[in-house]
């Protein structure tokens, strides 16, 4: 009888996907909040921003969806030690990089989002998002998914 050895999981594997859970969780939590125009949720942007949220096109809203959801099914794809993790970590890094790219570069979004936090998460968001997928690829490319 044939047996395999399994590599046993590392712990930055499990810490690298439960930050990465608890993030992207946070992402679909403000998209999902968003999305249903939730006034409580709302009530804590200025109306400039959900104007402007709300002149934004249909398909980057997609592209959105796809960055949030995609995050949030590399991290558990991730802490199941899936391979599948870096396609889902991948779309992920597209959705943030065309969503916030077409809100940096092509709208003209107001001011309020430009300062302070808003001024850099933009950019936070799409590192975190392109290390989670780099993150993935070595992890694949180490055995550490199957």
């Amino acid at each position: 009888m044939a047996t395999t050895a399994s590599i046993r999981t590392p712990a930055h594997l499990w810490i690298v996907g439960i930050l990465a859970l608890c993030w992207n969780a946070l992402g679909c939590v403000d998209y999902t909040m968003t999305n249903l125009k939730n006034p409580a949720w709302l009530a804590k942007m200025p109306p400039d921003q959900i104007a402007f949220m709300g002149t934004l096109p249909g398909w980057l809203t997609a592209f959105w969806a796809i960055g949030v959801w995609g995050g949030l099914a590399g991290a558990i794809l991730l802490l199941m030690r899936s391979r599948y993790a870096v396609w889902a970590f991948g779309l992920s890094f597209v959705g943030a990089v065309v969503g916030i790219g077409y809100q940096l570069f092509v709208a003209n979004m107001p001011a309020s989002m430009k300062a302070g936090v808003g001024g850099y998460m933009p950019w936070v968001i799409i590192i975190i998002a392109a290390v989670l997928y780099w993150y993935a690829m070595n992890a694949e490319k180490k055995g550490l998914l199957r």
